[in-house]
């Protein structure tokens, strides 16, 4: 045996060589804390859930039975597209094609790009006798606008401008396939 090398006695134990004792001294610590944990105590806890236990049950009613649910399988080939307008319209709902629809070649106007209700009118001024309203787009930017120019999304076009509103006149779908009119204002805010 060399002189180097420690002999059994000096080294120290490792947590896989430690002895025994170490372990059963935290089993008996252990079951000492949960012994405190007996039936001491409980009788009020006890006492309580037999009180709610005993307390009248109120009527639920019973779920709902639920119904079956039928899928429905749609077949492109024997069904009419369901975005398209059925053929044969009621008569009740039909309206006669008097022509009307926007002009969708002409050339958007700035004011065109923003709904109705994000402008706001903040004046009028006039110009050479001709009267010029003075409206706020929701960016901020003052722009004029006369009769004849349009704005809104709803093709609205300036039919006549007061001191306090701007009138339109705006031609918009009718949900069957035409087009209708119908005026609007806008008005100076505050």
């Amino acid at each position: 045996m060399s002189h180097n090398a420690p002999t059994r006695a000096h080294r120290p134990a490792s947590p896989r060589t430690a002895p025994a004792g170490g372990w059963c001294i935290l089993v008996l610590l252990s079951l000492l804390a949960l012994a405190g944990c007996g039936e001491k105590g409980t009788d009020d806890l006890k006492a309580y859930v037999q009180q709610v236990e005993q307390r009248q049950k109120s009527d639920i009613p019973p779920l709902p039975e639920l119904l079956e649910y039928e899928t429905f399988t749609y077949d492109e080939r024997s069904l009419r597209d369901p975005f398209e307008p059925p053929e044969k319209a009621d008569e009740k709902t039909r309206r006669p094609n008097n022509g009307l629809q926007p002009d969708l070649k002409r050339e958007r106007e700035a004011l065109e790009q923003y709904s109705l209700g994000s402008l706001r009118m903040v004046g009028s001024i006039e110009k050479n006798g001709r009267r010029w309203a003075l409206i706020i787009a929701p960016d901020g930017t003052l722009h004029r606008a006369t009769t004849g120019q349009h704005m809104g999304q709803d093709n609205g076009e300036i039919i006549r401008i007061t001191e306090s509103q701007v009138e339109l006149k705006e031609i918009v779908p009718d949900g069957l396939g035409g087009w209708i009119e119908r005026r609007t204002t806008l008005t100076v805010s505050d």
